[in-house]
């Protein structure tokens, strides 16, 4: 590994940028994660010393830091790092879904490099808040085990892949930024609806929002959707979409695919490379030759966005209609 002069560490071909996801809660509202990336290790070791004064174990993944939310942005921002707001949306630990109403409430807006969605959002559902338009959206993966690590992402337009050029490419600058968000699509996502624990369903058929226990049992044990409480807390009737907001690519991946075992997951891996071939680039025929013209199908229409989707809700992830 080798430490780069733009910041960042080259490992092989990849660059890696050191950081930490972060939980805040100022006083009278919610929990939030955010993420903070630093551009060398001497920058993150120091910021490492500060956080072991203000968190009880720094060694553990998303612990809750015990400083306001902008102490802690000012102390990223100050060696030279950039603080981005993560999965902002989701019911859990999220700045919209169950910190506050407003991200103005938590942090400066002008120290925000960025936003990240999260798995049950798409660029679309975060232009019903105004106070978005002016960020760079990010589609990164939150993922908790190995396999679904870079299952969301972004294409950048880079000089070189280092830390300045990362930052330069949220800020737009110098003709960098972010050229496309690849996602899941955000009915697959296991938030997406709001889920009711009375009646053990989704509700997936309405574009309304679900406002406190609103929902026809009248049970109170419900877990909020982000696509309502998006609506719920919107400052805008219908979405706008900045222009120079990158286009979301929505991805449905193969474990979703009904009748795409492990065996031939391994097999289509081994013949074309990786999942990102096969989502996107393989042709129908080379599909068919390898898995059969019902699973070469399902992957052609999951491009062009005609597969029959059952919502995601309440933890449960959604699933593709056979």
């Amino acid at each position: 590994m080798e430490e780069l002069a733009g910041g960042g560490i080259r490992y092989h071909r990849t660059t890696v940028l050191p950081g930490c996801e972060i939980e805040v809660r100022d006083e009278g509202m919610g929990t939030a994660h955010l993420l903070a990336y630093f551009p060398g290790i001497r920058e993150m070791q120091e910021f490492t010393g500060w956080l072991g004064r203000h968190m009880k174990n720094v060694q553990l993944s998303s612990q809750r830091i015990y400083v306001p939310a902008r102490i802690l942005q000012e102390e990223v921002i100050g060696r030279g790092g950039i603080l981005i707001p993560a999965h902002i949306f989701t019911p859990h630990k999220s700045i919209y879904g169950s910190c506050s109403t407003r991200m103005a409430h938590l942090l400066d807006l002008d120290g925000i490099a960025a936003v990240e969605l999260g798995l049950s959002a798409d660029t679309e559902m975060a232009g019903y808040i105004s106070e978005l338009d002016r960020y760079t959206i990010l589609t990164n993966s939150d993922a908790h085990s190995l396999p679904k690590i870079g299952r969301e992402y972004n294409k950048l337009a880079l000089a070189e892949p280092t830390f300045a050029e990362f930052r330069k490419a949220l800020a737009a600058e110098d003709g960098r930024s972010v050229l496309a968000n690849y996602g899941l699509d955000p009915r697959l996502g296991k938030y997406h609806r709001t889920y009711c624990a009375g009646r053990g369903s989704i509700l997936d058929d309405s574009t309304e929002a679900v406002t406190e226990r609103r929902l026809y049992c009248g049970s109170p044990k419900i877990v909020r959707g982000v696509m309502d409480r998006i609506l719920d807390i919107a400052d805008r009737t219908e979405p706008v979409v900045p222009q120079n907001r990158p286009p979301y690519v929505y991805q449905i991946p193969l474990e979703y695919i009904p009748g795409l075992g492990p065996k031939t997951f391994r097999k289509l891996i081994e013949r074309f490379g990786t999942e990102m071939n096969l989502l996107h680039r393989v042709s129908f025929d080379e599909l068919a030759e390898a898995a059969g013209e019902t699973i070469a199908r399902y992957l052609t229409e999951a491009r062009n966005g005609r597969l029959r989707l059952i919502t995601g809700g309440g933890g449960t992830y959604g699933k593709v209609k056979a």
